[in-house]
């Protein structure tokens, strides 16, 4: 075969390799410039637990997974109100994110691998280390979770609180009746209305939805840990800018808060001389230019949401009605693992 002959098979395949290795590259800028130019971030959020996503009487949304939605608009926007909320069940959420209804999933998710794998979805990172409890009736005077055999079980359909208290029960050689309900709510509903004795979720939506009980203080969450639920924002696979711009939100504030720079104090940061706050600062680096924003795009989400502590705090945190302890979300220098890699 000739050289010339070979050129011309080898010229549609070499043109063919450019025109996808282009189409990828614009995919992976576009999300954001579409928020941009929407004026809005589009944000899936949980339909209505308090301390992480619910809506008030005047119909403001609030909760600690709504502020990381505004923590990221006031990045992108120095707004942190350019925000459309979209309450979304478990049954919908993955589906409105991988239709491109909205561009962010803030909702009590968990982070697994088949949702990455399966769903073409990614979680930039774990805002809340959870895990999966049960919520008893205090007059069952129960200690432990092993003390359930028997029990009749209220668990959420569609999620991997069904799965694991399957596991749990089986693994400890346990006989339970499940009770799976479409929705939160009717879980709720369910055990309130004694269609079962017990029912399970995450340890932090428990102390969310005893709050919806008719007579709160007559139930107990079990000490019991029986899974490990990473919980955090996700997104479409495909756009590393948005994966980046994500990520750095949520670091952005552990940073801010280690580095000890809050939205009472940030005003006082930028005038700091220490190489870290700087950086965090938008002074030094350029980092925040690199990632398609302003450089002071971390001040903007401190002083407009504030750091992790201030957003943690103010939504579920030990003066709130919910009183969860920081316990593992505490920062790695104080006994806990949320760790953010420096900006440098």
């Amino acid at each position: 075969m000739s050289i010339s002959v070979r050129l011309s098979k080898l010229v549609p395949i070499l043109a063919m390799g450019a025109i996808i290795a282009f189409t990828c590259g614009a995919a992976t800028a576009q999300t954001l410039a579409t928020v941009k130019s929407r004026g809005t971030l589009t944000c899936g959020v949980g339909p209505g637990v308090v301390g992480f996503s619910a809506p008030s009487p005047s119909g403001r949304w609030t909760g600690f997974d709504v502020d990381f939605c505004r923590a990221l608009a006031a990045a992108i926007f120095d707004d942190a109100d350019k925000v459309t909320f979209v309450p979304l069940s478990a049954a919908d959420r993955f589906r409105a994110l991988q239709a491109g209804e909205i561009d962010i999933l803030s909702r009590n998710s968990t982070w697994t691998m088949g949702r990455e794998v399966e769903l073409g979805l990614t979680f930039p990172v774990v805002t809340f280390y959870d895990g999966q409890g049960f919520m008893v009736q205090r007059a069952r005077k129960l200690e432990t979770a092993l003390d359930l055999g028997g029990s009749k079980v209220c668990a959420q359909s569609g999620t991997t609180t069904a799965l694991n208290v399957a596991d749990y029960f089986n693994a400890n050689g346990m006989k339970y009746e499940p009770v799976l309900t479409a929705s939160a709510d009717e879980t709720v509903r369910a055990y309130d209305g004694g269609q079962c004795d017990t029912m399970t979720t995450d340890a932090s939506a428990l102390h969310s939805e005893r709050l919806k009980l008719a007579r709160p203080d007559d139930h107990v969450i079990l000490p019991d840990i029986i899974s490990k639920e990473p919980l955090g924002p996700a997104i479409r696979q495909g756009d590393a800018q948005w994966f980046n711009i994500v990520k750095w939100t949520h670091f952005a504030m552990l940073d801010a808060e280690e580095l000890g720079v809050s939205s009472k104090t940030v005003d006082e940061a930028l005038a700091s001389q220490k190489p870290d706050v700087r950086r965090l600062m938008g002074r030094d680096g350029g980092y925040g230019e690199k990632m398609g924003l302003t450089n002071d795009w971390a001040v903007r989400i401190i002083r407009r949401v504030g750091n992790y502590a201030e957003v943690y705090e103010r939504n579920v945190g030990t003066k709130t009605r919910l009183g969860i302890p920081r316990g593992i979300n505490q920062l790695w220098t104080a006994g806990g693992i949320q760790y953010a890699p420096p900006i440098r």
